[in-house]
């Protein structure tokens, strides 16, 4: 279940790409396929290792094109392992709620992502989160739980500050708002309550069928109770100085080819100025021990999104 939508955020073959914090990997192995060249990066070295046997698995299994690769590794999204501008493209899906100074991940975010890249954050949306919170504190007050709620201007603004330009938003998930006020309302970890069975039975139904009639309900819960909200960005090019100029004999043009003349005074001198001057890719991980068939990745992604109670 993917919360960045790729048809408005669209991969080419050989991006460089980083999917920061990524979980189970869910985003990674979607730009993996896509034949980008994709580094999965998180602090739980549990879930990195399972990454990076997924990716092994896809790889034996024929699921990325030639030219792809993909590594998963452990790391600090406050101190990122990479020199500047190293990728096209940055992910972050259900992250920055849980890191205290979300400032410095997004400023680390900017220093590794090329001028003219783009990157995709989500977070939950401020409506159904402020319910989850509402219905249980077990929900949030947990160890690496949620710590902040976000305003959909308040993430846009830290953006831009940030020196990034958004250029669009949409809502997500729909179908899980409802999902995880159940949760919240029988008990975070009370997976046996029929209501919550039941509903849990619909999404992993949604995720593997994709029938229209969910598809369609879903388009309509986005905009009202879509549990993620998802923001566009891109990295500004800098602005290039302009050349000298140059004679016909290609020697630099004199400053005035006038004689000096006198110092100006009054207004005449506060107005004069002066002219202006002058794909590594990663490698894919060795195959590892696990040979998982790819149905086995598809019933994996069936599990309806940690990310979006992250």
């Amino acid at each position: 279940m993917l919360t960045v939508d790729f048809s408005r955020f669209p991969l080419a073959p050989g991006d460089r790409v980083l999917d920061l914090g990524c979980g189970a990997g869910r985003h990674a192995f979607e730009c993996y396929r896509r034949g980008a060249q994709v580094v999965a990066l998180d602090q739980n070295g549990e879930e990195i290792r399972e990454v990076a046997k997924w990716f092994a698995a896809m790889e034996e299994a024929g699921e990325a094109p030639a030219g792809a690769s993909a590594t998963a590794m452990e790391g600090d999204a406050l101190n990122l392992p990479f020199p500047d501008d190293s990728f096209d493209v940055v992910i972050i899906s259900e992250v920055m709620e849980h890191i205290p100074d979300d400032k410095g991940v997004l400023a680390e975010m900017v220093r590794v992502l090329r001028p003219g890249g783009r990157i995709a954050v989500t977070v939950p949306r401020y409506g159904p989160e402020k319910v989850c919170w509402t219905l249980s504190d077990a929900y949030h007050e947990v160890e690496g739980g949620h710590i902040r709620i976000y305003r959909g201007d308040e993430l846009l603004g830290k953006m831009r500050e940030a020196g990034l330009e958004p250029y669009g938003t949409h809502h997500a998930h729909g179908l899980h708002s409802p999902y995880w006020w159940l949760k919240c309302a029988f008990g975070v970890d009370n997976d046996k309550a029929l209501p919550v069975q039941a509903y849990h039975k619909l999404l992993v139904w949604d995720i593997m069928k994709k029938p229209l009639a969910t598809r369609l309900a879903e388009r309509a819960l986005n905009p009202v109770i879509g549990k993620s909200f998802v923001v566009y960005a891109t990295k500004p090019h800098l602005p290039q100085a302009a050349e000298p100029a140059t004679t016909e004999a290609g020697e630099p043009a004199a400053a005035s080819a006038t004689p000096a003349a006198e110092p100006a005074t009054g207004s005449a001198a506060k107005a004069q100025k002066s002219a202006p001057g002058a794909k590594s890719g990663a490698k894919a991980p060795a195959k590892t021990a696990s040979k998982a068939p790819a149905q086995r990745a598809s019933k994996a992604s069936a599990k309806p999104s940690a990310g979006a109670a992250k």
